[in-house]
């Protein structure tokens, strides 16, 4: 009988292989989602333990954040980017759920990351949610929650203006976009509130701004960032 499961197992990996969502390659037995290999050369940035580190740095004077901070540095053509690109467009939400506990740990050991009462992602716009079926940082931020064990809400920012894609764009003409794109449906659930705002890549960081200014315009205390990665 153990045998027969393990021809069927073995079958099975045959016609469907699971691979390594980082470089493609076969996952062993005892792998998950990404191998060994690519684990243990993702480029993590310890910006949680450090204060002045350049997500904080690129957000000074542009809103009165409490901490910000990225995973991972993000580059193209690399193992962070293909984990990226599967989270976000092949429906792997398995790996930002996975990403985002592994953040959570780290956000654990982070001094200005303490006394977070609630945790939110960036939201989509109801066109792209349709279309896309999920939102990645929602997974990411539910990773994170379990990890820290504080709760999550997903609808208590909602975009309520579709933007076209700003990876052209200049910082300012992405701030100039992103005003008034985002509303807090229920400022009750964030008043006097430390709030970690849930990310999957940084570049300018003019969504985050708007996001975090709109939570804290609603009453929010405090509003933290973390991302899953910063592109440099």
């Amino acid at each position: 009988m153990l045998s027969l499961k393990k021809w069927s197992s073995d079958l099975l990996g045959l016609l469907f292989p699971n691979l390594c969502n980082a470089c493609g390659a076969a996952l062993l037995l005892q792998e998950n989602l990404i191998c060994t290999k690519c684990f243990y050369d993702l480029p993590f940035t310890d910006y949680h333990l450090h204060a002045e580190n350049r997500v904080a740095k690129q957000l000074w004077g542009r809103l009165p954040i409490h901490a910000a901070m990225a995973m991972l540095y993000f580059r193209k053509a690399t193992k962070v980017q293909n984990l990226m690109h599967n989270l976000k467009y092949n429906g792997k939400t398995d790996v930002g759920i996975t990403l985002g506990k592994l953040m959570g740990d780290r956000l654990k050991t982070g001094a200005k990351y303490t006394g977070i009462d609630l945790i939110i992602p960036v939201p989509l716009h109801e066109q792209k949610f349709r279309k896309r079926g999920y939102n990645q940082s929602s997974f990411i931020a539910e990773g994170v929650a379990s990890a820290m064990e504080i709760p999550f809400s997903e609808d208590t920012l909602i975009r309520c203006v579709a933007t076209d894609s700003q990876t052209k764009k200049s910082r300012y003409t992405r701030y100039e976009n992103m005003k008034s794109v985002f509303k807090v449906s229920d400022a009750s659930a964030i008043m006097d509130k430390h709030v970690l705002l849930i990310d999957d890549v940084i570049t300018t960081g003019a969504t985050l701004e708007a996001c975090a200014n709109e939570l804290l315009e609603r009453g929010a205390a405090k509003v933290s960032i973390a991302a899953l990665a910063f592109a440099e």
